[in-house]
Parts: C-alpha cells; sequence; structure tokens
C-alpha cells in the first residue's frame, strides 16, 4: 500500500483551505459589477433579436403578474392585502426589467432577476396555477432563464457557472423560508437553467473560436504580405548587388591605375590614391558578406548568377519571348534613347517584364502596347493592354508583380501607377528620374 506522508497531506490540506478562502474573492471579482457589456448585433439580423427579447419579456411580465394571488390562511385586512399585491406586482416589473437590462448589463440584471424572484417567493404564500414541480411560476423561471442566456451568451463560462450556482442556492433559501402547501422542489427549475447557461456558453464559445479565427486569419494575412514583401526586396537586392559590386570594383582598378597615369606621382597622392582602392576593396567585401545572407538555400546556377543583368537594351529579346506566347505586343520609343544609371536601366527592364508577365497571366488574348518615353531628368514607361478575349486561368497564387514594381519606383524616388482602363484592360505607369546622384530624403522610398 502507499503510504503517504503527513507533509504531503498537510500541504494538500492547505492548498484547499487557500481555494475555499479564495472563493468569496473570486465571486466578488466575477459577479460585484456594473460594467456594461452590450449584446452584440448580428450581421445579418441585426438588433432585431434584441427587440425579440424586450417583446418576450414584457409578454412574460404580464403572464408572471396573473400567475400569483396572494392567499392568506385567515382574512386579513385589505390593506394587508394590498400591500402584499404592490409588492408582488413591483417583483413582477422588476423582473420583467431585468431580462431588458441583460441585454446592456448582464450582471446587474441577474443579480435583480435573482432578488426578484426570492423576494416573490418569500411575500406571503402563493397560489401558482399549474404542477408543483416548479418553486416560481412558470413566466418567472422564463425570464430568469432568459436573464442568464444572455449572461452566459457574453460573460466567461465560470461567471455563468457561478451565477447558476447562487441562483440555485436562492431558490434553496426561498423554501427554507417559505413552507407552501404545495411542496415544490428544485429539480425542473435547475434543469431549466442550466440547460440556458449550457446553451448560452456554447454559443459564446462558437463566437469566440470565430473571431479568434477571424484574427487568426487576418494575422495570416498580414504576415503573408510582410514575408512578400520582404522576399521581394531581397529578390532586388541581389540583383542591385551586382550594380553596386561592378561600381565598386571600378573605383578599386581606377585608384590602382591612376598613379601611374601620373608623371611623378607625389606620396600624398600615392596614399590617398592606396587609400581609396583600400576602401573600395574593403566595402566590396562587407558588401558581398551582408548581401550574401539574402541568398536563397536554392541559389541559382554560378552560370545564371554571374550574367550581367538585364537591362532596356534586351527589350526587343523580352518582346519576342512575349509574342512567341501568342500575345499581340507593340513598342513604341519617344524621346533620344541614352545610358541610363545601372540601377534605373535595370529596374525599367524588370517592371516592363512584370507588366508584361501580368498581361500574359490575366488577359489572354488581349493586345499589349509598350511605350518608353526618354525625357529630360527621367524615364517613363507605360504598358497598356486591352480586355482579355477569353477568361483569365486561374492564378496558381499571389504573385509579387505589383510589389516588386512599387518597390523599385520607391527604391529610386519614382511614381508608380496601376489600375484598370475604361475599355476594360488595365495600364501600369510608371516615371523614374534618371538623376539618382541625390540622396533620397528620410521616408521619401517608403513603400
Amino acid at each position: 500500500m502507499r503510504r503517504v506522508s503527513k507533509g504531503g497531506g498537510k500541504q494538500g490540506g492547505l492548498r484547499l483551505w487557500e481555494a475555499v478562502r479564495a472563493v468569496p474573492r473570486t465571486l466578488r471579482e466575477d459577479l460585484w459589477t456594473l460594467e456594461r457589456d452590450p449584446l452584440p448585433s448580428l450581421r445579418w439580423l441585426g438588433r432585431l433579436p434584441h427587440a425579440h427579447a424586450a417583446l418576450f419579456a414584457v409578454l412574460m411580465g404580464l403572464a408572471n403578474g396573473n400567475q400569483y394571488e396572494p392567499q392568506f390562511e385567515s382574512p386579513m385586512a385589505p390593506a394587508a392585502t394590498t400591500a402584499v399585491a404592490t409588492a408582488v406586482t413591483l417583483l413582477v416589473v422588476l423582473q420583467s426589467g431585468a431580462a431588458v437590462l441583460a441585454l446592456f448589463r448582464p450582471v446587474p440584471a441577474w443579480w435583480l432577476s435573482t432578488l426578484a424572484l426570492f423576494l416573490a417567493r418569500t411575500v406571503g404564500e402563493t397560489k401558482v396555477s399549474h404542477a408543483p414541480l416548479w418553486s416560481w411560476s412558470i413566466p418567472g423561471i422564463a425570464l430568469h432563464t432568459l436573464v442568464l442566456f444572455l449572461l452566459a451568451l457574453r460573460a466567461r463560462p465560470r461567471v455563468a457557472a457561478e451565477a447558476l450556482g447562487l441562483t440555485l442556492l436562492s431558490g434553496l433559501a426561498a423554501l427554507a423560508f417559505a413552507a407552501p402547501a404545495q411542496q415544490p422542489s428544485l429539480i425542473q427549475d435547475a434543469v431549466t437553467c442550466t440547460t440556458a447557461v449550457v446553451v448560452g456558453a456554447a454559443l459564446r464559445g462558437r463566437r469566440v473560436a470565430r473571431s479568434q479565427l477571424v484574427e487568426q486569419e487576418v494575422r495570416t494575412a498580414d504576415e503573408r504580405a510582410r514575408r512578400t514583401l520582404l522576399e521581394e526586396r531581397n529578390r532586388i537586392a541581389r540583383e542591385l548587388h551586382d550594380v553596386v559590386a561592378h561600381h565598386m570594383s571600378v573605383i578599386s582598378i581606377q585608384a590602382q591605375v591612376a598613379p601611374h597615369l601620373v608623371k611623378e606621382p607625389t606620396d600624398e597622392l600615392k596614399e590617398n590614391l592606396a587609400g581609396i582602392r583600400e576602401n573600395a576593396v574593403e566595402a566590396l567585401t562587407e558588401l558581398r558578406r551582408v548581401l550574401g545572407v539574402l541568398r536563397s538555400e536554392d541559389a541559382p546556377s554560378d552560370g545564371v548568377r554571374h550574367a550581367p543583368q538585364p537591362t532596356l537594351g534586351r527589350l526587343d529579346e523580352l518582346v519576342g519571348t512575349v509574342r512567341g506566347t501568342g500575345l499581340a505586343v507593340s513598342t513604341e520609343t519617344t524621346g533620344a534613347p541614352r545610358p541610363l544609371p545601372p540601377g534605373v536601366d535595370l529596374s525599367a527592364f524588370r517592371i516592363v517584364q512584370e507588366a508584361l508577365s501580368n498581361a500574359m497571366r490575366h488577359a489572354p488574348g488581349a493586345a499589349v502596347r509598350v511605350d518608353i518615353g526618354y525625357r529630360s531628368g527621367g524615364l517613363t514607361l507605360r504598358v497598356t493592354n486591352t480586355a482579355p478575349d477569353r477568361p483569365a486561368p486561374p492564378s496558381p497564387g499571389a504573385g509579387h508583380g505589383l510589389l516588386g514594381m512599387h518597390e523599385r519606383t520607391a527604391m529610386l524616388g519614382g511614381e508608380l501607377a496601376t489600375g484598370p482602363t475604361p475599355d476594360g484592360g488595365y495600364e501600369v505607369t510608371a516615371l523614374l528620374p534618371t538623376d539618382t546622384t541625390k540622396p533620397a530624403e528620410p521616408g521619401e522610398d517608403a513603400p
């Protein structure tokens, strides 16, 4: 046989005593409140259930008033009979008012309804016109059941269980103080009130679970959007790494060659050029080390990784590939073409590429037009497509096209406008500044 140590039993007794001592404090924290907690309106029915509950309270109040009939063992003064009748009527009104109050303040309404039930049972002997299975009138129980149901709809299950327990205790106390000729029991009352609390708690649990599910879906969508944004920024950073590395390599080489281009260079010049080269090499090393973490696990092959980044010089090749898929594409260039900064050239090509990809995916059979305009201080890109001639196939997933366009445009301090056209097509317009020597203002390139 297992032997229980005295110390273990003593600790168990202490924990039990602490739990018993905490019951009044718990009840006071849960039920001693006037907090307002209105019943929310439903999506489709609005506040129609609120009106039905109020109407039910009024009808049950009228029926409840007809159930109670003061009756005494011996004739008494009319004044006493009138006083008892007035008290019972007041309690009936309080019960109906508590049911309406439960729509806004469920805990205070429960206190009011419980007090009214207790006093209605103890104000003289009452005769009810139904079988003696109920300790109160049936309309009175219906009103209190409604109050418990509305309380369980919004309060935590523990609070609803505490209210149910105190309701049954008040019923036992009422039967102990008043001994009617017919001896009713609380069984029927307990079953009715318990059913109301269980149903209300179940509906509340369902509503809470649905709200948590909606919140989780919102958080998941936000996290997916954030992850998509980071992935697109990583891809842009990987592409621009080659552009920046090229410039840093050119600076290093020029700093190394410069002393040989000057006849009898001074020591100060040699020292400065050596410092420039050393800083360029260190910056290039750090750049490769930092941006190396942006490489995906399934990185592309060395041939693809070290291939030159595309520019607008390969636009004809891109358009030819798109035409091979059956999409009609036309191009037009305005202004005098000129060399563009590498970042602008790369971003312009990617924006046009993403716009054409979106047209192929979402506008099958449409005609696409690509307009490129060279203007002083900037480059204008405009890709439009007509309405598709057949439904587009379902997309395999959420793409990064528009997000990538916004990121690239914001990075250069440009502007991007996208949206449908009046004829049912779609348009993408980007304005990219070519003067990239000015640093962007803080927050200027925020997406």
